[in-house]
């Protein structure tokens, strides 16, 4: 029979144990939400090219880089955050961190298609991933050698992306086999706008292939039957100097500022592209089909943030919004190397969420998840271009 003091002892190396099993099990939970969150690489180099953000700042990324069968392969992911499109826009913009890495988080979230877990990102998740801060306000088109003297702004947004994708190269891309640019809204734009531009910049025998996410933005009416969206466009372009930058090719054919729609754009394009959007694009109907200045009682507040919200007057609308995209959307050439994902969720974005990405609660097309149409598509085991057949505009778990 064992003393009082030997059960003690018992006692305590059974505690002792369990602390550490506990200890060993929250370090390995916190490694793996650390895994999350990459260090901020500041490009202080890129200043020397004048690549530098609204503010002057030099331009930022964040790399995890690639291991085992993906260390030769490359996503590269530009993300999003509107346009700015007059000096004052733009001068507020530079004080925050879509205009200045001064006000940039240090560690920046990865996850959906820059996931580095073989359970949410099954194809991609062991490639070199890099996430592009987004901070000249341009979709990375802009150049505007003289700097705006009385606020000290700089229109540069070209020359960042030069100045990072070169620097990429010299980490590894040059030895690409495998490449994929994509981005997400503002960074789906540039996504197109740069696709070829991509490509060129990559080995020949690369298969090297874009992924443009809720970045199809239509030469839209609004409401009231204006196009608001064109003429932000064309102040876009002309405060921004980037119609040298925009697809030559599109460029030579229609006024420049036209050459920001994808609609324009995506038939001049070279490179195979994957294009991801909602027919009912939630952002599209807050900015180009019911402006805020065309709601002045704000009848529509409620409506844009949740379609159950909406009354049937105003899901009618939207519904004409809707046929008004698909429209366009079926205006575009065929092309046997393009792919495409058309939802009819009421969202805006999605594969950088891991909802909407690779999980049970994903949007599915043919069966498949975005995840699964894009990674058939750019592994040629099957092409992808679907529209979803949902007859109105329908809510999404996107998180």
């Amino acid at each position: 029979m064992l003393t009082l003091q030997e059960h003690l002892i018992r006692m305590t190396t059974f505690i002792l144990a369990l602390l550490a099993c506990l200890a060993v099990l929250c370090i390995t939970v916190l490694s793996a939400v650390d895994d999350l969150y990459v260090n901020i690489t500041i490009l202080q180099s890129a200043t020397a090219q004048g690549a530098v953000c609204l503010d002057g700042s030099p331009p930022a990324y964040h790399l995890d880089s690639g291991h085992g069968s993906g260390v030769r392969n490359w996503i590269i992911f530009l993300d999003g955050g509107s346009w700015c499109s007059s000096i004052p826009d733009c001068l507020n913009r530079s004080t925050g961190f879509l205009g200045s890495t001064k006000h940039m988080k240090r560690q920046g979230f990865f996850a959906g298609i820059l996931y580095n877990s073989s359970e949410q990102n099954p194809e991609f998740y062991n490639w070199n991933r890099v996430r592009v801060k987004y901070c000249d306000g341009s979709s990375f088109t802009g150049d505007v050698e003289q700097v705006d003297p009385e606020n000290k702004l700089f229109f540069r947004g070209a020359r960042i992306f030069k100045a990072i994708m070169e620097d990429l190269w010299s980490k590894g891309m040059r030895s690409a086999e495998n490449a994929i640019l994509c981005g997400t809204s503002a960074g789906g734009l540039a996504t197109i706008l740069n696709c070829d531009k991509f490509k060129s910049l990559l080995p020949n025998d690369a298969r090297v292939k874009c992924v443009a996410d809720a970045g199809f933005f239509i030469n839209g009416n609004t409401i009231s039957g204006t196009s608001d969206i064109q003429e932000m466009y064309r102040r876009i372009v002309n405060l921004h100097g980037s119609a040298k930058n925009l697809p030559s090719a599109c460029t030579s054919a229609m006024e420049p500022s036209l050459c920001f729609f994808p609609q324009n754009v995506v038939p001049y394009v070279q490179t195979p592209l994957f294009i991801i959007n909602s027919i009912y694009d939630i952002w599209q109907i807050k900015n180009i089909f019911v402006p805020e200045n065309l709601d002045p009682q704000h009848t529509w507040k409620d409506c844009k943030e949740r379609i159950n919200n909406c009354t049937f007057s105003q899901r009618i609308l939207i519904q004409a919004f809707g046929v008004e995209f698909l429209k366009i959307f079926e205006c575009l050439p065929p092309s046997f190397t393009r792919g495409y994902f058309l939802t009819s969720c009421y969202s805006h974005g999605g594969i950088y969420s891991p909802a909407y990405w690779f999980t049970a609660s994903s949007p599915r097309l043919l069966h498949k998840t975005i995840s699964e149409a894009v990674a058939d598509w750019y592994f040629e085991r099957a092409g992808f271009q679907y529209v979803d057949q949902y007859p109105c505009a329908r809510e999404c778990s996107l998180y």
